[in-house]
């Protein structure tokens, strides 16, 4: 059994109660996956798993024996940013920094969510291709609070980079 984080194999926790967000932070060090309300209603600690968000404080880190989990710490191509993460940083997307792990990577999951045509509860046409508005960015990132007041700086960081990706 192992998991696989952020590319590299690691072996899971001795304890199958562990969640995979203290297995992250705790034994792998990760500091950048973040515990907020340790009961899955912040989205501080979203991670990907196989390319799709989940909450990391909900799940038990041996449910995901060879499957690909990354966090924030895995975005990143060396020294390059990811492009959501600049684009945070040039639009102000943060200021304490706390939730910004988590909203860096349930963007990006989401905007996975919209490729397979995923409809949002403002959705108009459940049928119809997904096109994140700023509406629907909104409606989508509903799970992931921020109580610094950098919603604007985030909403726009993800429409410039993620939503455009989705369009194309």
């Amino acid at each position: 059994m192992s998991l696989i984080v952020n590319g590299t194999a690691t072996e899971p926790p001795a304890d199958p109660r562990v969640s995979l967000l203290d297995h992250l932070r705790e034994t792998l060090h990760l500091a950048g996956t973040k515990k907020g309300c340790n009961q899955g209603a912040c989205g501080a600690c979203t991670v990907l798993v196989d390319g799709e968000r989940i909450l990391s404080c909900l799940a038990l880190a041996v449910q995901y024996d060879g499957r690909a989990i990354t966090t924030i710490e895995g975005l990143a191509e060396g020294d390059a940013l990811h492009p959501l993460q600049a684009a945070f940083i040039e639009h102000d997307g943060f200021q304490c920094g706390y939730c910004t792990p988590g909203q860096i990577c349930s963007a990006i999951g989401m905007a996975a969510e919209a490729r397979r045509g995923v409809p949002s509860h403002v959705s108009a046409d459940l049928d119809a291709e997904v096109t994140l508005s700023r509406e629907e960015v909104q409606e989508r990132m509903s799970g992931n609070l921020c109580r610094c007041g950098a919603h604007n700086g985030i909403i726009a960081a993800i429409q410039q980079t993620v939503a455009g990706e989705v369009a194309a």
